[in-house]
C-alpha cells in the first residue's frame, strides 16, 4: 500500500520570533538538526512505501518549499515520480480547505489513495515508533476510517487540545469520541489520570476519497468550492495555483471543526514517540541537549559565565552572559530577543507589535 504525504506548510510561527517571522517561518529553519523542519517532516517517512508528496503552502514560500523538499526527495521516494506536487493557496483558509484540495491532487495519482496529513513544523524523536503507528493508521484507513494520532500525554498540558479515545482497542485504534479545547490545569490533570485522553496532534491518515465524502456530508459548500478551485487551477512550472476567485469564496475552517468532530468514522491511534510541536523557545529548550550547567547553547561565539538553565542562540556576533538563570537569548541578523523563560509565550505579542509598527 502506497501512502501519499500531504504536508501543510502555511503557518507563520511567530512564537519563535525573531528567527521565525514573515517570509521565513519556522518550518524552513534548522532548529533541531542540520535539516530544516519541513525536510525532517518528509524524511521521517523514509522506509515507508510512498507516493509523490503534496505540499500545500502560500505564494510567498513556494520557492523555499521547492528547494528544501527537492533536496531530500531522492532520499525518501525510491520509486515512481520524485517530483513533489506543490499546491499554492491564494489566501489562508485554515486546514480543511487546504487538505480538501490536496486530497483532490492525491486522487489524480491514485483514486484510492491513502494520505497522511502532516504539519511541517513538528518534532518526533522516535521515528520507528512513529512509522509503526502510521502503518496501523493506514490499515484502519483502508477500511474507510478517518484516523488521527493521539499523543500519549506525559504531563497535564494546558497548551494543547485533547482527543478522547473511547472503547477497547481494535486493530490498533480506538473510537474517536470527541475533541476538547485547551483545558484548565484541573481538567488537564483529570484527562491525564483517566488514561482516555490524548493530545491532539493535528496529524491524520485516511483515504482521500473518504475525507472528501465526509466533508461533502458535513460541509458541502466547502467540499464543492475546494474541489472546484483545484479543478480550475493553473499550472505554473513546478506549481499548481488553486483558482483564487473560487478559493476566496470558501469560509475557512479547521479539519477538526469541519470534519473530525462530526464524523462517525473517526478513529484514534495512540502515539508515544517523543512528539513536540515546538511552539516556543522554552519548548525547544526542553527537547534540546543541555550542557553541564543545563544550558542549551547554539552558535560558536557564546560565552556563558555563571549562567544556568538558559537557551542562548547566537548568530554572527559574540554573546556574553554573566550571572543569569532561566533566560532565553536569540540573536538574528536584524533583531535580538532577551526574555525570562517563564514569559517566553509573550514573544507573540512582540511580533504583533512589530507588525503594527511596520
Amino acid at each position: 500500500m502506497k501512502i501519499i504525504p500531504i504536508i501543510l506548510s502555511g503557518g507563520a510561527g511567530t512564537r519563535l520570533w525573531p528567527l521565525s517571522w514573515g517570509d521565513h517561518p519556522k518550518q524552513f529553519l534548522s532548529l533541531v538538526s542540520e535539516r530544516t523542519m519541513i525536510q525532517e517532516t518528509l524524511l521521517r517517512l523514509k522506509g515507508l512505501e510512498l507516493g509523490s508528496p503534496i505540499i500545500s503552502c502560500g505564494e510567498t514560500h513556494r520557492f523555499m518549499v521547492a528547494q528544501q523538499i527537492g533536496e531530500v526527495m531522492s532520499e525518501v521516494v525510491s520509486t515512481g515520480s520524485t517530483t513533489p506536487t506543490i499546491l499554492l493557496e491564494p489566501m489562508a483558509k485554515n486546514t480543511a480547505p487546504a487538505i480538501a484540495a490536496a486530497c483532490c491532487a492525491a486522487m489524480k495519482q491514485d483514486k484510492d489513495a491513502v494520505v497522511i496529513v502532516l504539519p511541517s513544523d513538528h518534532v518526533i524523536a522516535d521515528v520507528p515508533a512513529f512509522q509503526n503507528a502510521v502503518r496501523v493508521a493506514a490499515a484502519n484507513a483502508e477500511q474507510g476510517y478517518l484516523v488521527t494520532f493521539g499523543i500519549v500525554p506525559t504531563f497535564p498540558a494546558t497548551g494543547y487540545g485533547y482527543v478522547k479515545a473511547a472503547g477497547t482497542e481494535t486493530d490498533g485504534s480506538f473510537t474517536l469520541e470527541k475533541f476538547v479545547e485547551k483545558p484548565c490545569l484541573e481538567k488537564a490533570q483529570e484527562y491525564l489520570a483517566s488514561g482516555e485522553y490524548a493530545w491532539n496532534s493535528g496529524m491524520f491518515v485516511f483515504k482521500a476519497a473518504a475525507f472528501l465524502e465526509e466533508l461533502k456530508l458535513h460541509n458541502p459548500e466547502m467540499a464543492s468550492l475546494a474541489t472546484e478551485a483545484f479543478e480550475n487551477a493553473t499550472v505554473d512550472t513546478d506549481f499548481i495555483r488553486l483558482n483564487k476567485e473560487i478559493f476566496s469564496r470558501i469560509k475557512g475552517d479547521s479539519i477538526d471543526y469541519a470534519v473530525m468532530e462530526k464524523t462517525s468514522k473517526g478513529r484514534v491511534v495512540k502515539l508515544n514517540a517523543g512528539w513536540d510541536d515546538v511552539g516556543s523557545w522554552s519548548a525547544l529548550y526542553d527537547i534540546s541537549k543541555k550542557d553541564a550547567n543545563l544550558n542549551v547553547i547554539k552558535g560558536s561565539d557564546v560565552i556563558a559565565l555563571d549562567t544556568t538553565s538558559s537557551y542562548i542562540r547566537g548568530s554572527k556576533r559574540t554573546i556574553a552572559t554573566i550571572g543569569l538563570d532561566n533566560i532565553v537569548i536569540v540573536d538574528s541578523d536584524d533583531a535580538l530577543l532577551v526574555a525570562a523563560k517563564g514569559k517566553i509565550q509573550d514573544v507573540k505579542k512582540v511580533a504583533e507589535e512589530i507588525k503594527k509598527r511596520s
